[in-house]
């Protein structure tokens, strides 16, 4: 970019939009490549530590850390209000790029923690990509999104988003008022064929059953899911009371990975180094007064769960419900998913849950082990 302005070049309104238009269209791309194209116009509104950075990954041929840059980008996002000089869309094009890029870096983060399939770039389809963001971007903060807002979220272009969210109307997955769009029924078939065809939900079920039916008390399977957990199998509910379920305790349900014992359980599992990117720069957002949202505060109950194989949580995801869970390991000792048990209502003592579920739920992990 600089090679094709120069230096310190002034870059008029219109260009700035035209260049941020094509960084929104490649947010695939690394976040790393997003900076240097959003920021690269003008020395003075980069900062010295992400000049040295970009140096250095020119020099050795590697790929910058995107989260380090995203301090960087916000660093030097406090000079746009010093440049009055610029034109305002000059400012609004290079913000817009940089929240995008930070859009990309955090999506990027996440995905690194499991290993991803790797595909040839001609074989990737950047519309079902892009398509797939707009469906994600509906969630329960924002169940009715117009086309800038999709985007917003998506990290496309208002025309972009306009286009998939109309495609995905017309094939029945989004019902719309002609300005809003919101979730139809037809996306259920996602989650139906995972729950109708994946190993993991089946081999559970009848031990969930069995042990509801056993204490009258409800029990999940859970996986991790980025900085989430993902129910994918429950039991019955054989008595349990309904205000569990009432508080979004369902099949599919997305919860907070730090503040449930599942999530503790799951996290555990994680090599040292990789629970260390997990938490660098993550927000852990307080849901109760007893969520615990500093990073050394969870990593101390994270080691804890390790030591003691169980973890138990109370009243950190939600007032008034106490969970404990374990983790289902397969053969090769891998853990897959986690097993817990919810109890709502009488607040019951950590020590008592491990002499009464405890054992229950140890000896279920072992039963299904060889399933999974």
């Amino acid at each position: 970019m600089r090679q094709a302005f120069g230096a310190g070049a002034c870059i008029d309104a219109g260009a700035c939009q035209q260049i941020h238009r094509h960084l929104l269209e490649h947010a695939g791309a690394d976040a790393a490549e997003h900076v240097v194209a959003a920021l690269a116009f003008d020395d003075d509104v980069v900062d010295a530590g992400l000049e040295k950075q970009l140096t250095e990954q020119k020099a050795g041929g590697a790929r910058a850390d995107d989260r380090d840059l995203g301090a960087h980008v916000r660093v030097s996002e406090r000079c746009f209000a010093e440049r009055r000089a610029r034109p305002v869309a000059w400012f609004t094009a290079l913000r817009g790029s940089v929240r995008s890029c930070e859009r990309v870096r955090d999506h990027r983060a996440t995905l690194r923690l499991k290993p991803r399939m790797t595909i040839a770039k001609a074989d990737f389809i950047e519309g079902i990509a892009k398509g797939m963001a707009v469906l994600e971007s509906f969630d329960t903060e924002r169940q009715r999104l117009n086309a800038t807002l999709a985007a917003e979220r998506a990290g496309l272009t208002r025309a972009a988003a306009r286009r998939h969210l109309l495609t995905l109307a017309h094939l029945g997955y989004l019902e719309t008022d002609g300005s809003y769009f919101w979730m139809a029924p037809k996306v259920l078939r996602f989650s139906g064929s995972y729950l109708a065809s994946s190993r993991l939900p089946r081999a559970l079920q009848p031990t969930l059953n069995r042990l509801a039916a056993q204490t009258g008390e409800s029990f999940s399977a859970v996986v991790l899911d980025g900085e989430e957990v993902v129910i994918v199998a429950r039991s019955g509910s054989y008595g349990t009371p309904t205000r569990v379920l009432a508080y979004g305790l369902h099949l599919g349900a997305r919860l907070p990975a730090h503040a449930t014992s599942t999530g503790r359980v799951l996290l555990a599992a994680m090599p040292a180094a990789q629970l260390t990117q997990w938490l660098k720069g993550r927000h852990l957002a307080r849901l109760t007064p007893q969520t615990v949202t500093q990073a050394r505060g969870l990593r101390t109950l994270i080691a804890r769960t390790r030591k003691d194989d169980y973890c138990f949580a109370s009243e950190e995801h939600e007032l008034g419900v106490q969970a404990l869970a374990v983790p289902l390991r397969d053969m090769q000792g891998h853990t897959v998913a986690a097993l817990n048990v919810v109890l709502s209502g009488t607040r019951y003592q950590e020590e008592a849950l491990q002499r009464e579920m405890l054992p229950l739920l140890f000896e279920a992990a072992r039963e299904v082990r060889s399933l999974l």
